[in-house]
């Protein structure tokens, strides 16, 4: 049963009805908020009581500790990671070269729209690494990377060859650093770096598989734009 906060607080438990079917999923909520205004470092159970207008033995109830909770939010943003490669993914035809792209497209789209999430992700020493549910997610996305160069190369298992596993990490370490360079403000505001990804990214990958680049007017006047602001 939820109790009753402090008046005084910012999000009083009037505002938000949870019942016991969606106090799980009401905190989880909280947490992703709390991540995305006050980082990881600045996430505590008691914050993310707070915000869902829960007691604050609530958390600790549902989730154990902080970093519980924490690895409850990384699988779910590696569902949702998975989610928009997929939704990149489905827009290609299977095998070909805009296949592999996509799913780079994908990461970067995930990493833009929920920088906090995405961060939180990476933070081994933040969350229970060996947890079953956290290393079933965090396959699955990198599952859709691996089988998008694996049908590109005529692969069926590309992670168990040594030439194509390569080149599933090459991919995976491209999409992964062009993120953290675009959240860094590298390529201009996030908030404005649409431009950006879909001028850059698509060739980058062209060239990680030695593919000519796809050279149009409008990539190149983004690439001049960005060059003049180094």
């Amino acid at each position: 049963m939820t109790t009753p906060v402090d008046q005084s607080a910012p999000f009083p438990a009037q505002s938000r009805p949870y019942h016991h079917g969606d106090l799980r999923k009401a905190l989880l909520a909280a947490a992703v908020e709390e991540l995305a205004e006050k980082g990881i470092e600045g996430l505590t159970l008691r914050g993310c009581a707070r915000r869902a207008g829960v007691s604050h033995a609530a958390p600790a109830h549902h989730f154990g500790d902080v970093t519980g909770l924490l690895t409850e939010v990384a699988i779910a943003a590696q569902v949702k990671l998975a989610a928009t490669m997929r939704e990149a993914i489905a827009r290609a035809e299977r095998g070909s070269a805009e296949h592999v792209i996509a799913s780079a497209l994908g990461y970067v789209r995930f990493a833009l729209e929920h920088p906090g999430e995405f961060g939180l992700m990476f933070r081994r020493e933040r969350l229970r690494p060996d947890d079953p549910g956290l290393l079933a997610a965090g396959a699955e996305s990198f599952g859709l990377a691996a089988d998008a160069v694996g049908a590109f190369l005529g692969r069926r298992e590309p992670m168990s060859e040594p030439q194509s596993a390569r080149q599933v990490a090459a991919l995976w370490s491209l999409a992964h650093g062009f993120a953290g360079l675009m959240l860094a403000g590298q390529f201009g505001p996030v908030a404005t770096a649409a431009a950006s990804l879909e001028a850059l990214l698509p060739d980058m990958v062209r060239a990680l598989f030695c593919l000519a680049p796809a050279n149009r007017p409008e990539d190149l006047a983004t690439i001049s734009m960005i060059a003049r602001r180094r």
